[in-house]
């Protein structure tokens, strides 16, 4: 099962046998606003902050899939979930409401398919048969944290990105109907030394690209291999550097099949600078739009790089530079 260093292979690969995605009024408005299964007019949910209203995002999604899936939550044997918040708040409160033994996770943005990828090695080994796994982001409360308030209407340069408002959830199992994840690589932590927080495609693209070539290098692949490469969230910054990368090491591939999910998931016309961003971005486009150009015979087999900048407000404060880490989840039709 174990690949190189770094990576897993699954033979029995682990079904995802049902995935929901919930966004905002911006999402909604989005490219990908029709491959949502609920989307809110506001940001508030109706909820008296942010950081309530991004728990609820959260715990929607995990009961759209639990729906969806038919499989009730008393069946499923961990809670694998991550968001930005300190101390990663969202997913433990999440976690008290659903009562499933819960395994927290953090890795920024990276985490959506932290708990794929764990999700399954779980699956795969028999250590569970059912899995719960979902992250979240709000732009409410990461802009809050990491850069300054919204209210504040502080100037930002054309690198700095938009946190997304979504939740993406999906219903893990070892046998039934729906996409397979049949392998996975975890990454290293890469740091470039970049310390600018507006800057973070710049950041996270070293480390997309080293988690890309450590699979192609433990699975023996090629980049034709797979219908589509899909990095989040480098937004066009990150992606582009990414891009550039790659062919300087004697990797080209057609633009077409190298997407972003921050790229993907707003209209030019939206005014998000450089592109989407956060844990709920890459889940949302995966768990919603992805899957089911899966499940309608679009795609045959993708790669999904997660990438996340691991900082905090703190080791902004004091002048660190921003490490990064990716991790790619392979998943067929």
């Amino acid at each position: 099962m174990q690949l190189g260093r770094s990576s897993w292979s699954f033979p029995a690969a682990p079904v995802i046998l049902a995935s929901a995605a919930v966004g905002g009024p911006f999402e909604a408005a989005g490219n990908l606003g029709g491959d949502f299964d609920r989307c809110f007019n506001d940001l508030w949910l109706g909820e008296a902050s942010f950081e309530k209203a991004e728990r609820f995002l959260l715990q929607e999604a995990c009961s759209l899939a639990l729906e969806k899936s038919g499989i009730k939550k008393e069946a499923v044997d961990f809670f694998l979930a991550g968001d930005l918040m300190n101390q990663i708040v969202t997913s433990s409160f999440t976690a008290r409401e659903l009562q499933i033994p819960y395994l927290g996770l953090f890795t920024a943005c990276a985490s959506a398919m932290e708990g794929l990828a764990l999700g399954a090695f779980l699956i795969a080994n028999g250590g569970a048969v059912n899995i719960l796994t979902g992250t979240v982001s709000h732009n409410g409360t990461a802009e809050k944290q990491f850069r300054y308030p919204t209210e504040y209407g502080s100037q930002k340069p054309p690198t700095s990105q938009w946190t997304v408002t979504a939740a993406g959830a999906a219903i893990l199992t070892n046998a039934g109907q729906g996409p397979r994840v049949t392998g996975a690589t975890i990454g290293r932590v890469i740091d470039m030394g970049l310390s600018d927080p507006f800057n973070m495609g710049a950041a996270m693209a070293p480390a997309a690209v080293e988690t890309i070539m450590t699979h192609l290098r433990d699975f023996n692949m090629g980049l034709d291999d797979y219908d589509l490469i899909v990095t989040g969230d480098l937004g066009a910054i990150g992606r582009r550097i990414a891009i550039d990368m790659l062919k300087e090491k004697g990797l080209v591939i057609a633009e077409d099949r190298f997407l972003d999910g921050g790229v993907l998931i707003y209209k030019k016309e939206q005014e998000v600078f450089a592109g989407g961003s956060g844990c709920g971005c890459v889940a949302a486009v995966t768990y919603g739009h992805l899957l089911k150009r899966l499940q309608e015979g679009l795609l045959r087999k993708i790669l999904v790089v997660a990438t996340g900048s691991l900082l905090s407000p703190l080791s902004y404060q004091q002048k660190e530079s921003i490490p990064c880490v990716a991790h790619g989840v392979v998943i067929e039709a």
